[in-house]
């Protein structure tokens, strides 16, 4: 690509507050129903305000249709759901509506349209400001390609696109699926920098995405849906330790001290330990972590390096999901 996107902030050190906040999104008991079908099967959540929520779950978990349900495009079979303080079924929310950004999954965008003349047809339907396109292809990183036909953009600079229309009328609530489709690594990047950046200003954020690396240290909390239900809600840490995952110790040691390493570890709770080229990994129950680091402070010198590998959020997803 001949741009990256511009970044609008640098990211923020830590996450979200771990006290409560504003809760800017309920649900309740929410339900959708095809015939016997649960499409969404009592979900209740909350997320606070200027939070970065990640929503993972399997095809056909329920996380479109209830996206759908938040943004009053299907109305719910049962249970409430309220964004800013007005229900999405009731009249109130056609005013909140508009402080909300919407990023679908499949983008379709008009081909004969140039970047910025697709930017004023959605800000004419979001009755936004049309002098804000600019500055938001700017923001994309689309500025170069602002006069040219959407036919002739990238996959990538398509999804920009419609991340930039979006952003259009600087809504407060962003509903963003898959958001990085077809995006490069550091376009993915500089994705999340705006994204910090917007969060810093108060804006709320929930993302649904399959590349679980990706989110894994980029949102503040996450649900994981699974037929029709939240399985399982709160930061990835929290769930790393609700899962009770076991945690790898690999260890870079002389070959000769293999024996001294397995000696040491001899009486604690050790899963596995595998050894290979100057390396060992140790696999341990989590509450035996500081015992292990105690057992191998005995070794002295003979341990060169060593890395804790905390369970990816995949292995997490994979304990709730299945």
């Amino acid at each position: 690509m001949e741009s990256t996107i511009q970044a609008a902030a640098e990211p923020l050190a830590g996450g979200a507050p771990d006290a409560p906040g504003e809760a800017v999104i309920r649900v309740r008991g929410a339900a959708k129903h095809y015939g016997a079908v649960r499409a969404v099967d009592g979900v209740d959540l909350a997320v606070q305000r200027g939070e970065l929520f990640g929503l993972i779950g399997h095809n056909g978990a329920g996380k479109s249709t209830l996206f759908k349900m938040l943004l009053g495009l299907i109305p719910s079979s049962a249970g409430e759901i309220t964004i800013d303080g007005a229900p999405v079924s009731g009249g109130g929310f056609r005013a909140v509506r508009r402080r909300i950004g919407y990023l679908p999954e499949n983008v379709v965008l008009y081909d004969n349209l140039t970047g910025l003349e697709t930017l004023h047809f959605f800000a004419k339907l979001k009755n936004a400001p049309a002098a804000d396109c600019g500055a938001v292809l700017e923001r994309v990183g689309l500025a170069h390609a602002a006069a040219r036909r959407v036919r002739e953009y990238s996959k990538g600079m398509r999804q920009r696109l419609g991340f930039a229309q979006a952003l259009l009328g600087r809504p407060q609530i962003l509903f963003l699926d898959e958001p990085t489709t077809g995006l490069d690594p550091e376009a993915i990047r500089e994705f999340y920098v705006i994204l910090r950046g917007l969060r810093a200003e108060g804006v709320t954020a929930v993302i649904t995405s399959h590349i679980l690396a990706e989110i894994q240290e980029r949102v503040d909390r996450l649900a994981i849906m699974a037929s029709g239900k939240v399985q399982a809600l709160g930061t990835v840490q929290a769930l790393r330790e609700e899962m009770d995952l076991p945690l790898w110790f690999d260890l870079r040691v002389a070959e000769a001290d293999f024996t001294a390493v397995r000696d040491a570890l001899g009486s604690l709770p050790v899963v596995a330990i595998e050894a290979h080229d100057g390396r060992v990994a140790v696999q341990v129950r989590r509450e035996a972590k500081m015992a292990v680091f105690a057992a191998l402070a005995t070794l002295g010198g003979r341990v060169l390096d060593l890395h804790v590998r905390e369970p990816s959020l995949e292995d997490v997803f994979f304990g709730f999901s299945d």
